[in-house]
């Protein structure tokens, strides 16, 4: 029973981290944070940017939750791996598969390609505003129609 609540505290913690990352990027990065935000709507001059340090961030948030329980493996510790998860499946959809941080892959999955056109209706705009779709696993019924 133990492992299924695990399971599920590491499943609900990506819903959330999608939810929380929805909220902080609509009212924060594309808000008081623009400028720090606004390095990922330029034209990247390297493999980094400044806007990575949010990603710093929620892994060392990570890191700490997981540490902390480590001993024994408490609810923190799923919490934490749950943040980890997110922010691997982060890495593989935004950096690899969306802004072709490495060479891009191929698909012809319905989905990817919908959260892709997405993301970059969300770039079109290099300013602040106006800008829309701010999730990384959700996006409107719009963009599933070809």
């Amino acid at each position: 029973m133990i492992i299924l609540i695990n399971i599920v505290t590491v499943l609900l913690t990506i819903a959330a981290m999608e939810a929380f990352s929805w909220f902080i990027h609509k009212h924060l990065f594309h808000g008081p944070l623009w400028f720090i935000h606004k390095t990922h709507h330029q034209e990247r001059h390297g493999w980094l940017e400044l806007n990575d340090v949010f990603s710093l961030g929620f892994a060392a948030l990570s890191m700490w939750l997981m540490w902390q329980g480590h001993q024994n493996l408490n609810t923190g510790f799923w919490i934490g791996v749950g943040i980890s998860v997110y922010g691997f499946i982060y890495f593989i959809f935004h950096d690899w598969f969306i802004h072709n941080r490495f060479k891009a892959f191929k698909t012809k999955n319905s989905y990817l390609l919908s959260i892709r056109r997405a993301h970059k209706i969300h770039h079109k705009s290099t300013e602040k505003n106006p800008s829309e779709e701010f999730g990384l696993l959700v996006a409107s019924k719009k963009y599933f129609k070809r």
